[in-house]
């Protein structure tokens, strides 16, 4: 009975190209009971074997038809599974699963992944998790809603679980040793983010999960040092997040039917008052010149969340800040800085940079912040103007 389910499932994964990968560090009573049950379904898999210091070289020996990856020492999770997807790309591989060795999860679901990226080839899925089960650890939990919460203010996509080490990467679209730097459990969020930035389609499908009574667990996770380095990751990715994606995106959006899709939506035909749309136009503006650079696109969504201001206007706003905006915006900063403060101008537009901003930066903090206070008003003026000027009044 079992027999022709293994050929189906084996058959599948080879047609499009499957391998799993499953990285094992010190896992010698669950990894003997993971291989035979994914061997159900994927007839190629690699293990890499992160410095074990157990049995498991020896285990491992058993299986002659397993391609395995050795690490001399231990050198985290993150770097065994840029190592195994590595080799299943160079080996010609189009997707990989992969599953961790301490039997939490069930290699029965691996259908699941094969059923659905059928459906949608491409795709990079991440198992889900029920985070509500009365086994699931506290600290997990926790670490969850953090990486959940991190990874829909640098991608803007809400996912359920963003930590399930339980994936199926499409290989084709990821270039891991490029992308990719962090070596411990924070790979996993890192591989998310640039998997989203670079326009993979990010989402997860629903997983069975088996958390051991806590006597009988073990784990590699530390909490304080390994949420210290995901805290570090998110710190370095929002900045990249506001400094070039948030811009990148922009401009790839802005086409004439994309302009006249948000005017309509966002301006002729919101339901807000002239008022509080000019009031975003100009806080956008304001932001985006004074000299917060890097923290431009943060301080303008909480100022606008606080003012209760449309936050879209207002960060479209902001991007007056785009990169070849800057040196027109330094230059009139620093130059309207001159002005108020009586001082010769020593820079011309040709050597602008924010290198020699610093040779003059008190005319330049001053010039800027009244220079952006002067493009805020006019904005608002011209805004409010051409507002009230064409825009369709409400009907009651």
């Amino acid at each position: 009975m079992e027999e022709p389910c293994v050929e189906r499932w084996h058959e599948k994964a080879r047609q499009l190209g499957i391998v799993a990968i499953i990285p094992t560090y010190n896992n010698e009573k669950t990894l003997a009971d993971v291989i035979e049950n994914v061997l159900t379904y994927i007839p190629d898999v690699i293990v890499v074997n992160d410095g074990s210091t157990d049995n498991t070289p020896a285990l491992l020996r058993n299986y002659p038809n397993l391609h395995v990856i050795t690490h001399p020492a231990n050198k985290g999770k993150g770097t065994a599974l840029k190592n195994g997807l590595s080799h299943a790309k160079a080996a010609g591989y189009r997707y990989a699963i992969t599953i961790d060795s301490d039997g939490q999860h069930f290699a029965s679901d691996i259908p699941v992944f094969i059923e659905d990226i059928e459906k949608e080839p491409d795709a990079l899925l991440v198992g889900a998790r029920n985070l509500t089960s009365d086994n699931m650890p506290g600290k997990n939990t926790f670490a969850n809603k953090f990486s959940n919460f991190w990874f829909k203010l640098e991608t803007g996509i809400k996912l359920q679980d963003t930590q399930s080490g339980y994936r199926l990467y499409p290989l084709h679209k990821i270039n891991v040793q490029k992308w990719y730097y962090t070596a411990k459990y924070e790979f996993e969020l890192e591989a998310l983010v640039f998997a989203a930035w670079g326009g993979t389609t990010v989402r997860n499908i629903p997983i069975h999960v088996y958390y051991p009574p806590q006597e009988e667990r073990v784990s590699h996770f530390r909490p304080f040092r390994d949420f210290t380095r995901i805290s570090i990751l998110n710190t370095v990715l929002v900045f990249i997040t506001f400094l070039y994606i948030v811009p990148r995106n922009f401009f790839r959006k802005l086409t004439w039917s994309n302009c006249r899709k948000f005017i309509h939506s966002y301006i002729t035909h919101s339901d807000e008052s002239n008022r509080k749309i000019t009031l975003a136009i100009m806080l956008g503006i304001f932001m985006g010149i004074i000299p917060i650079w890097g923290y431009q696109m943060i301080a303008t969504l909480f100022l606008a969340h606080v003012l209760r201001l449309n936050k879209v206007i207002a960060v479209v706003a902001a991007n007056i800040s785009i990169p070849p905006m800057i040196p027109f915006l330094l230059y009139a900063s620093y130059l309207t800085g001159c002005k108020v403060l009586d001082r010769p101008v020593e820079l011309h537009l040709t050597d602008i940079s924010f290198e020699n901003v610093k040779s003059v930066l008190e005319q330049y903090l001053i010039g800027s912040v009244i220079f952006a206070t002067v493009c805020c008003v006019l904005a608002g003026i011209i805004a409010i103007s051409l507002l009230t000027a064409y825009r369709r009044p409400k009907t009651a």
